[in-house]
């Protein structure tokens, strides 16, 4: 079986390495995105899958675009059997979708058809729900839209970041897209249609959404501080300076501490001896980091910046 795989953060990668180790398939081809700028000295960094791609010596791809029909012969010509598309950062035209015999199969981290779209892990985790999962689906014309071939729950933990989350459901995922491709190509599996009636759609993050709102429950930042690790981060302003939120914890409010949503207080937790009072609680910290500075403990926050107690964020 002949495979093109489709991807470009770190996360995915063990999925690739999973098709490589699939009996009688082989990688044929290895799509990625562009390399582009970073850095202040924007020098071009190669992605994540590129990197491993030719470290494994597989053939890699980064097409501008899938939409010339120079592109789309070039990915013909691989005669893949199927393609497989794990966070590839793009939507596949319909002349794409009809090359592999057998669909162009994607790994999406929800149990669609909830939170279709780019942010699904960062939306499970703010909405506090306990589980989620990854789905095996065959692309469509659409975002997230066809139909369901497989699909693997997940519990999320109190500690879960959307790093850290989206890590385990990549591994999940290719643990199940390696047991029921054979399947899938073998005609014994049928996809289903999604309920668009039960369908929810995520939107993309911006790093605006990471700007703390002290009028929001602590329970509720707590929940935004892991959704949005490790971008935009959780975040408010002292001083004038930005300082991010890096650990922090939901507690409730002593009786004795003012109602006033971004008054920085002293708390006896053995955790986080400062907390932000919020709109229902506060948000305890643990550590953080000032525009400029290194990430510190909120002790050592403390020490340096005594008159942090008492102000308001």
């Amino acid at each position: 079986m002949r495979l093109i795989f489709m991807g470009t953060p770190d996360f995915v990668i063990p999925v690739l390495a999973a098709l490589q180790a699939l009996p009688d398939s082989r990688v044929v081809g290895v799509y990625t995105s562009p390399d582009r700028p970073r850095g202040r000295g924007r020098s071009t960094e190669e992605t994540p899958v590129k990197r491993y791609a030719i470290a494994q010596g597989l053939p890699v791809f980064q097409p501008t675009t899938l939409r010339s029909p120079e592109a789309q012969q070039e990915m013909a010509a691989l005669l893949p059997d199927a393609v497989i598309v794990a966070a590839y950062g793009r939507l596949l035209p319909p002349p794409v979708l009809q090359i592999p015999a057998y669909g162009c199969l994607n790994l999406h981290p929800s149990l669609l058809p909830l939170y279709r779209g780019p942010s699904p892990v960062v939306a499970a985790i703010k909405d506090g729900l306990t589980k989620t999962g990854i789905t095996v689906m065959l692309l469509d014309e659409g975002m997230d839209t066809g139909p369901i071939i497989a699909q693997q729950k997940r519990p999320i933990q109190p500690t879960d970041t959307a790093e850290t989350l989206t890590a385990a459901l990549f591994v999940d995922g290719a643990d199940l897209l390696v047991s029921v491709l054979p399947d899938w190509t073998a005609g014994r599996i049928t996809a289903h249609p999604q309920n668009d009636d039960l369908a929810t759609v995520t939107g993309k993050l911006e790093r605006a959404d990471g700007q703390a709102d002290w009028r929001l429950s602590a329970t509720q930042l707590e929940r935004l501080q892991r959704a949005y690790t490790p971008w935009p981060g959780l975040f408010t302003t002292w001083q004038g300076m930005g300082l991010k939120l890096l650990k922090v914890y939901a507690l409730p409010a002593p009786a004795d501490l003012p109602a006033h949503p971004g008054l920085v207080a002293t708390l006896s937790h053995p955790d986080a001896p400062a907390g932000v009072v919020t709109g229902d609680g506060v948000l305890g910290l643990q550590s953080v980091q000032l525009e400029g500075r290194r990430p510190v403990s909120a002790a050592a926050f403390l020490q340096g910046y005594p008159s942090f107690i008492g102000s308001q964020l």
